[in-house]
């Protein structure tokens, strides 16, 4: 598989078999995605990898907060898009042909709230990545190396038949993350990545997005 492939193929896996991830296969793909560019080679990321019993503690934490109606407090938030926005209109999209895949009604409550619960479960992946950074750097400043080292991340996770979802609602109480997976409170944590062999019979796996064409997003100056 070429970059391009790798690229084209890569999508956010929500259904994986429960096969283990050898720590071995995860500590190769973050060794190579460490490569990634960073603003004057401050390499601002960290890695906390977690399975087994922990990422299963931390799954129960988060759906019992969950459920009781805890706010949670994330230290980094994605997904606020205005409601009349184009990229509000994308998310919708997705979330339509999500639910027509699942089999989940609008009105049925029940089974979006187990959709819901499945995010706080990181997906049911048998492991997840972590990725923090030092408070000293601020909220903005490496937002942009950590995503170049997500990315990466997730394309080497291919190259070994892995499959990621890159989510927030997992690390959505930091206090549980924080308690479980013992990261400092001088650490921010900013994503994390579901991480398993995909199963091929999830339904939300035939999920396919597409892209706006170049004529949207992209202006040319002084090229012909």
């Amino acid at each position: 598989m070429n970059v391009t492939e790798a690229i084209r193929k890569r999508k956010s896996i929500r259904g994986f078999k429960p096969d283990p991830v050898p720590a071995g296969v995860i500590e190769s793909i973050l060794q190579t995605a460490a490569y990634a560019p960073s603003a004057l080679n401050s390499q601002p990321w960290e890695f906390t990898v977690v399975s087994g019993r922990v990422l299963d503690k931390i799954r129960s934490e988060n759906v019992e907060n969950l459920r009781s109606g805890h706010s949670g407090s994330p230290e980094h938030m994605t997904g606020q898009w205005p409601r009349d926005s184009v990229f509000r209109q994308r998310q919708v999209a997705l979330a339509k042909q999500l639910f027509s895949l699942m089999g989940i009604e609008r009105q049925d409550a029940e089974k979006r709230q187990q959709w819901v619960e499945r995010g706080f479960r990181f997906f049911d992946a048998p492991a997840a990545i972590i990725i923090c950074t030092d408070r000293v750097l601020g909220e903005v400043g490496p937002l942009l190396d950590i995503g170049a080292v997500m990315q990466n991340i997730c394309l080497l996770a291919l190259e070994h038949g892995l499959g990621t979802c890159i989510e927030d609602q997992g690390i959505f109480y930091p206090d549980v993350i924080r308690r479980h997976a013992h990261i400092d409170h001088n650490k921010t944590i900013v994503i994390a990545i579901a991480v398993g062999y995909p199963d091929p019979e999830y339904p939300a796996n035939r999920v396919e997005t597409h892209r706006a064409p170049l004529s949207e997003n992209t202006t040319w100056c002084g090229l012909s």
